[in-house]
C-alpha cells in the first residue's frame, strides 16, 4: 500500500509541468575609466557605469550630459560650496535599473583637456559646435563598449546639457540615440532665459547683459568693458560658445526630432522657471506623435534634489524620489532594460 502511494507521488511528480526558474543576474556595479578625443581634437575623460547584469547580457546605455560652468562628471561645480553630485547619482540609479552610463568631463574641466592658454585658442577651444561635437563623440564611445546595446541607447542632459544634447541629437545622421531626456532644460532660448533671471534678481543689470549678447550675437566676441559682475556670465573667452547658443530654440529643435523623450522639471527650481521657462517644449511635446512624458515634481530644485522651502537651493542630498522613478522606469520602459 505505501509503494503504490508512493509510486503514485512520483507518477504525479513526473507529470507535473516543469517550472523554470527565474533568470537571476549578478547585483553590484563595475566602472570603467575611459578616454576619447573630442570635438577639434580635445581629450576628454570620463567614467562608465556598468551593471553587473552586463556580463550576462546586452544593456541599455545612457550618456549624461553635464550642465553649465566648470561643471564636472560628477555634476560638481568648484563655484558652488555644496557637494551636489547630480550626474554621479544618476549614473549609480541607472545601474541599478539595468542601465549603462558614461559621464565625462567636458573641455576645459576635471582630466579632460585644459584649455589652451591665448584668448583665440580660447574662442575656437570653447566654440558651440566644439561642445556640440563632444556630445556625439560620447555617444560613439558609448557605443564603443561591447556590453552596450546600440540600438537602445539615449542622451540626458541636465539644464543647459539639456540643450546640446538636443542639437546634438538634431545633428546626428548615423547611430543615433533612441531617447532624449530633458532634465531642468529650458524651452525658450537663451537670451530670453538670461533676460528673465536678471530682471527677477539684478534688474540693474538688465541692459549691459543685453547689449553684450547683442553684440555676441553679431560679431561671435565678448565685449570687454561689461560692468564686474557680469564677468563670470560673458568671460572674454565666451563669445563663440554663446553665439551658438543664443541663437539655437530648444523647441524648435525638439519638434524636428523623432526620438522619444522625457522631460523632467523640479516645481522649485529657481533658475528654470516652470512652467514658464519650459511652456514651449511642453506644447511640442504636446503635438508630436513619438513617446513622450512630462514630470514635473513640487518642491524640487534645479539640480533634482527635494527642497525645503524657497530658502533651501537644494543643491545636496539625494535625486528627489519622483523624480528618480520616472527617469528609471521610463529609461527601463522606452530602452527595453
Amino acid at each position: 500500500m505505501k509503494r503504490r502511494r508512493a509510486l503514485a507521488v512520483a507518477a504525479a511528480t513526473l507529470a507535473a509541468p516543469a517550472v523554470h526558474a527565474q533568470a537571476t543576474y549578478p547585483s553590484g556595479t563595475k566602472q570603467r575609466q575611459v578616454r576619447f578625443v573630442g570635438s577639434g581634437g580635445a581629450m576628454l575623460a570620463g567614467t562608465l557605469l556598468l551593471p553587473m547584469k552586463s556580463e550576462m547580457q546586452y544593456v541599455p546605455g545612457v550618456v549624461l550630459v553635464a550642465g553649465s560652468g566648470p561643471t564636472d562628471r560628477d555634476g560638481n561645480n568648484p563655484g558652488i560650496p555644496a557637494h551636489i553630485d547630480l550626474l554621479k547619482q544618476l549614473a549609480e540609479l541607472l545601474a541599478g535599473a539595468g542601465i549603462a552610463t558614461l559621464r565625462y568631463d567636458k573641455r576645459g574641466i576635471g582630466a579632460s583637456s585644459k584649455a589652451p592658454a591665448g584668448l583665440a585658442e580660447q574662442e575656437r577651444f570653447f566654440a558651440w559646435d566644439n561642445f556640440i561635437g563632444d556630445v556625439q563623440v560620447a555617444h560613439a564611445e558609448l557605443l564603443r563598449h561591447d556590453e552596450v546595446k546600440p540600438w537602445a541607447t539615449a542622451l540626458l542632459g541636465h539644464s543647459e546639457g539639456g540643450v546640446l544634447a538636443l542639437a546634438a541629437a538634431a545633428a546626428m545622421t548615423a547611430r543615433r540615440p533612441y531617447a532624449v531626456v530633458l532634465a531642468a532644460t529650458p524651452g525658450l532660448p537663451l537670451q530670453q532665459i538670461i533676460r528673465q533671471q536678471l530682471d527677477r534678481t539684478a534688474p540693474g543689470l538688465a541692459q549691459p547683459a543685453e547689449r553684450a549678447m547683442d553684440t555676441i550675437r553679431k560679431t561671435g566676441h565678448a565685449p570687454t568693458d561689461l560692468p564686474k559682475a557680469l564677468a563670470d556670465v560673458f568671460p572674454p573667452y565666451i563669445g563663440p560658445f554663446l553665439q551658438g547658443e543664443l541663437t539655437f530654440d530648444p523647441a524648435a529643435a525638439l519638434a524636428a526630432l523623432d526620438q522619444a523623450c522625457l522631460l523632467v522639471h523640479g516645481g522649485a527650481d529657481q533658475q528654470v522657471v516652470p512652467l514658464a521657462d519650459i511652456q514651449p517644449l511642453l506644447d511640442v511635446l504636446a503635438r508630436r506623435n513619438r513617446p513622450g512624458e512630462v514630470l514635473v515634481a513640487p518642491l524640487v530644485s534645479h539640480n533634482l534634489k527635494a527642497v525645503s522651502g524657497p530658502a533651501d537651493p537644494g543643491f545636496a542630498g539625494p535625486i528627489a524620489p519622483a523624480i528618480a522613478d520616472k527617469l528609471s522606469s521610463w529609461l527601463k520602459q522606452v530602452l527595453g532594460a
